[in-house]
């Protein structure tokens, strides 16, 4: 069972050569990565390049244009030729177990769509400091949106239940994996790991620091889209949410949505007239 590795990168080359060790550090062998770059405007190019030089197990693509984390995301699927595909974020790492774990489950469960596990939060010098412990098994029905960030990194998924979707929404800017989870909870169960196998560093480029307030509007879009594919009311979910009042207790980043619906709410106490304007006029 080949494992595909996706890696939609923009500007974080510097941080490649540990995504690149951790690959090849896998106790599963029957891998491949494929990488595409969406146009960076760093030396990211040549970095890679140089890392994976002539190794056929890694396929290099390049976007002629910025097109932004959908496109490339999607991208990256299309070219894939595994059975188990999961995605890696360039300045991420893996667990040397991960790949093996993930196919085995994969095996075991052959009616899953989705397995995920949990990660360690990690400093710029991908020193561990905490587990991300919201992780945890899921039931996944017409109504789950994942408002706690149960199901996130690492998460793998089957090809022929991918297929199932539509593919990763190539017009995304923000929320692509959320998104991408909603739409594999319609085709079939999660299995959950109860162990970090996904190494998330924080640095002060990373998308949780610098796009975080920029993104919460898209995950409402994605609650709104499921909804039209489920021809179902989902409010009284994010209802939910937007009573809340715990936000020094959140982990402000994209991985988690219960952040997401309380900037939703900061943003639109602030000015009401701009945000509905951007949330309805902002198409995808």
């Amino acid at each position: 069972m080949k494992f595909s590795i996706l890696i939609a990168n923009y500007n974080n080359g510097k941080f490649f050569s540990d995504c690149y060790d951790s690959i090849i550090a896998q106790t599963y062998k029957d891998w491949e990565a494929i990488i595409v770059d969406d146009k960076s405007t760093d030396n990211s190019v040549d970095l890679i390049s140089a890392i994976i030089k002539d190794d056929s197990r890694f396929m290099l693509v390049l976007n002629e244009e910025n097109k932004g984390c959908g496109f490339t995301k999607n991208r990256c699927a299309s070219l894939a030729i595994g059975e188990v595909l999961g995605f890696l974020d360039p300045d991420d790492t893996l667990d040397p177990e991960a790949l093996e774990i993930m196919v085995a489950a994969h095996k075991q469960n052959p009616d899953v769509s989705l397995v995920h596990s949990t990660f360690f939060y990690c400093n710029e010098k991908l020193e561990h400091m905490s587990i991300f412990e919201r992780a945890k098994n899921v039931i996944v029905n017409s109504r789950f949106i994942n408002l706690d960030s149960n199901v996130t990194a690492f998460s793998t998924f089957k090809i022929s239940f991918y297929n199932l979707t539509g593919g990763v929404e190539r017009a995304l800017p923000r929320a692509v994996d959320q998104d991408l989870y909603l739409k594999l909870s319609e085709t079939g169960p999660f299995y959950f790991i109860n162990k970090p196998l996904y190494n998330y560093r924080i640095h002060d480029k990373g998308i949780s620091t610098s796009k975080a307030h920029n993104a919460f509007y898209w995950y409402l879009k994605v609650i709104m889209k499921a909804e039209e594919r489920r021809q179902i009311n989902l409010e009284d979910e994010v209802a939910k949410l937007l009573n809340r009042t715990d936000p020094n207790n959140l982990q402000m980043n994209l991985n988690n949505p219960r952040y997401l619906i309380l900037a939703m709410k900061k943003a639109f106490k602030k000015s009401p007239g701009k945000f509905f304007k951007k949330l309805f006029l902002n198409r995808y």
